[in-house]
């Protein structure tokens, strides 16, 4: 979560810009000591994760099975490798502005992207609940706009909290806390949002799902959805929570600010839901048909670009096969042909062959 409690002392002028914060924030300042064994360890389970759905997208795309899902967590991996890396050179050196703003900013603007994951397999839920209802124009519209407001978001987090480092005028920062305040609740919210949806969806649609899709029963996937959700929401709103209460100057942080909470409600969550979507196989249940338009779309079975490729080698090695079978009856045509021939011209006055 940005912060934008940047707490100018008025009676003694900062040297800069950029201007250093005098107020805490989640995880306070990282030490060589204590913060870089625990980040180490979170860059090699990252690495490890972004391996895995790596090569789980590579394989898939090898028969036929294209599921970009599995490229964005791999991405989403990437980004809190770079955010360990970051908040690693920043314990180094810890007087460094820049690179503390820069570590901020990578902490709030990886996790977006797997929101922006579980939203689209929401989507991919309802569908198959109602079929009818959430194929219209008007509700995949609805969904567009929630990427929209996310992004806007995400953007006007970074812009104000990048300005609010360059600047002593208080009324600058209290604009920035605002938007923060904002942006923060907005992107807790879209966090919270696949919980609603799904408890709405099964109440309305107590049968059984009309338009099923991928491996596995439809209750584990609602369960897997409902699990990663959960914990995302419970690091947003954690942190979005905390960035409502008055702010606490650098010296004495509170409880809340400590390097166990950023920890706990941030990096060991968003792994936990990486490895999560690795071990129950998410590119098997969540995947549908490329092409989906329509109702009675995901259940529909289309032959798989392996399948296409097989099908169209058979009938090329079937052309073949009648070719070379209506060659030898063709030559021995041509051949009774040229007998014929020259056994008219060898014939004698009398008829007779020589």
């Amino acid at each position: 979560m940005f912060r934008a409690d940047w707490l100018v002392i008025q009676s003694s002028v900062p040297q800069g810009p950029p201007y250093a914060s005098t107020a805490a924030v989640l995880g306070g300042t990282p030490t060589v000591r204590l913060d870089v064994p625990i980040v180490a360890v979170f860059l090699l389970l990252f690495l490890l994760g972004a391996a895995c759905h790596i090569r789980i997208y590579r394989l898939n795309l090898r028969r036929g099975h294209k599921f970009l899902i599995s490229g964005f967590l791999f991405a989403f991996c990437m980004a809190r490798v770079t955010t360990c890396i970051m908040r690693i050179i920043w314990a180094t050196r810890p007087t460094n502005i820049r690179i503390s703003l820069a570590a901020t900013i990578f902490v709030t603007a990886g996790v977006v992207l797997v929101y922006l994951i579980n939203i689209v397999l929401v989507q991919r839920i309802l569908r198959a609940m109602q079929p009818h209802t959430c194929w219209h124009p008007l509700f995949n519209f609805a969904f567009l706009v929630i990427y929209a407001l996310l992004v806007v978001a995400l953007c006007l987090l970074i812009s104000f909290t990048v300005q609010s480092v360059y600047t002593l005028d208080l009324n600058q920062h209290r604009i920035a806390r605002d938007v923060q305040l904002y942006g923060g609740t907005l992107i807790a919210f879209v966090a919270f949002l696949p919980i609603p949806l799904i408890l709405g969806g099964s109440v309305v649609s107590r049968n059984p799902p009309k338009d099923n899709f991928g491996t596995g029963r439809f209750g584990s996937k609602v369960r897997l959805l409902l699990s990663t959700a959960a914990l995302l929401s419970l690091g947003a709103w954690f942190r979005a929570g905390t960035s409502y209460l008055p702010p606490r100057p650098r010296n004495h942080p509170a409880w809340y600010h400590s390097k166990a909470c950023f920890y706990i409600f941030g990096l060991l969550i968003e792994l936990a839901v990486v490895w999560l979507y690795v071990i129950f196989r998410v590119d098997k249940r969540f995947h549908v048909p490329d092409g989906s338009k329509g109702p009675g779309d995901y259940s529909a079975k289309r032959p798989s670009s392996e399948e296409m490729q097989l099908q169209e080698t058979c009938d090329g090695s079937k052309t073949e096969d009648e070719g070379s079978n209506n060659m030898p009856r063709q030559g021995s045509q041509d051949m009774a042909t040229r007998v014929s021939d020259a056994e008219i011209a060898v014939k004698d006055s009398n008829g007779k062959v020589v």
